[in-house]
């Protein structure tokens, strides 16, 4: 080199250089970027659509004791081998699933191709830990594909991150086999290799966004990147599992938890779990898409024992709080081992649905009202910006009056969702009730009887 003029000296540099990029590939690429806009119109049926069902289904459904109760009981993949070899829901029929979901009001849902125990509901090449070894012997996504796309019901998938199974999967601080120092995950994970492990994943996705048709949703579970043992972006290689999925599907909406929120284009909406929010949340003061996802209960797979099971206008609640703060309700199912939907979720869909046929304007399309409507108390306001219309949920009937500040003079007219009736309002000073002497205060005149809905909705109508 020393001899070398400076001539060669940059042809072989950029040689070097253009070695180096070849060598990266794809890691050079940028992920696929849009105008706030471009991803608004991108994301309207979501905002629209507002409510999905979660479908959390495995081999857990044979223990019926929680989706974790591998991790929970610390089983070996030897322990755990039974359910595999006993897998045989000889009752699943999809197409019931999917009339459950559309009867509810739901109009997308997700399920779990893999979840942390890594057995696959659909017919993966890179795997023998799937469906079709198993007694029942059939690709169940691919039928669950089918009866829930005939019903209308937009299709997304559930891909879990961790995987108990693989054996190049490092073993971390949520592994079923969890250790108590560094150098006993050293040992544990002596001959694992989570390169083979970030090819395993890429290959599975591109499996699922290839083989199924149009794909709406991906739900990609999720990282843990803070204190040892962790996982995080580095070890999903995150941005180029991304770039395949929006290569592959570019419409697709991709959920938060890649561990990608300070990269642009690396999420489209934030997923609070288990959680009612307590406003439209936002990230870097900036309100985002968000949805929130729900069990029944406590659990998300089958668990036969657990009660502590939601009623069914906390379930309504939760659906019209998440949208009158713009967000959307993904309420889970967890089928039990013979395909079945169980008979309290199936009491609470059908609860929900009965709701729907009569309410459904104040949820579809809708989302958090204009501040200078306020909600009278006990009562959610949602609001469609489109049909410019109000609703108020009465969380507590009213007796007789319900005063709406911020209302008058905006109001054309009033009625009952549920049976289209009439409601008489008043914008004029009421002589016994100081409250309605506020210039900005009507009067709406309801029955004094409840009527004969979980949660009455009136649609108000503005100038």
């Amino acid at each position: 080199m020393r001899n070398m003029d400076w001539k060669h000296r940059i042809t072989i540099a950029v040689i070097f250089t253009f070695a180096i990029v070849l060598i990266a590939g794809k890691s050079f690429a940028q992920l696929p970027k849009e105008t706030p806009e471009q991803k608004v119109q991108r994301m309207k049926w979501w905002t629209d659509d507002r409510f999905g069902m979660f479908i959390h289904w495995g081999l857990y459904s044979m223990p019926s004791r929680h989706e974790w109760v591998k991790k929970n009981e610390r089983m070996t993949n030897e322990e755990y081998q039974k359910y595999f070899e006993l897998f045989n829901p000889d009752m699943y029929n999809p197409k019931e699933w999917a009339k459950m979901a559309k009867e509810a009001g739901m109009k997308y849902a997700i399920i779990t191709t893999k979840h942390h125990e890594g057995f696959c509901l659909f017919d993966s090449k890179f795997t023998d830990y799937k469906c079709t070894n198993t007694p029942y012997g059939k690709d169940v996504l691919r039928e669950w594909v089918d009866a829930f796309r005939a019903e209308g019901i937009k299709i997304g998938f559930y891909y879990s991150l961790l995987d108990w199974h693989n054996p190049d999967y490092t073993i971390d601080r949520n592994h079923p086999q969890s250790q108590t120092s560094d150098t006993a995950y050293d040992r544990m994970n002596k001959g694992r290799d989570m390169n083979k492990y970030r090819e395993y994943i890429k290959n599975q996705v591109t499996e699922l966004l290839t083989n199924y048709g149009e794909i709406s949703v991906i739900w990609l579970d999720y990282s843990f990147p803070k204190g040892k043992q962790g996982k995080g972006r580095n070890d999903w290689d995150s941005e180029n599992l991304l770039k395949i999925v929006r290569k592959l599907q570019p419409g697709i909406l991709v959920n938060d938890r890649l561990d990608l929120l300070d990269v642009e284009g690396g999420w489209d909406f934030t997923t609070p779990e288990q959680y009612k929010v307590s406003k439209w949340p936002e990230v870097d003061g900036k309100r985002v898409p968000w949805e929130t996802c729900q069990t029944f209960s406590g659990s998300w797979g089958y668990y036969r024992d657990e009660n502590t099971w939601k009623d069914n206008k906390q379930l309504l609640e939760l659906l019209i709080e998440s949208v009158s703060k713009g967000g959307n309700l993904l309420l889970n199912v967890g089928p039990t081992s013979r395909g079945t939907i169980d008979y309290r979720a199936q009491d609470r869909l059908k609860a929900m649905g009965e709701w729907m046929k009569y309410n459904s304007r104040s949820i579809y399309g809708c989302t958090e009202a204009p501040p200078e409507f306020q909600p009278p108390d006990n009562c959610v306001l949602t609001y469609n910006p489109v049909t410019n219309r109000i609703y108020i949920h009465c969380l507590a009937w009213p007796m007789g009056v319900l005063h709406l500040k911020g209302f008058k003079g905006k109001v054309k007219y009033a009625q009952m969702l549920h049976d289209g009736s009439e409601v008489e309002f008043s914008d004029s000073e009421g002589y016994w009730n100081p409250e309605t002497k506020a210039e900005d205060v009507i009067s709406l005149s309801l029955p004094v009887l409840k009527p004969n809905v979980e949660i009455p909705v009136i649609e108000i109508i503005l100038n």
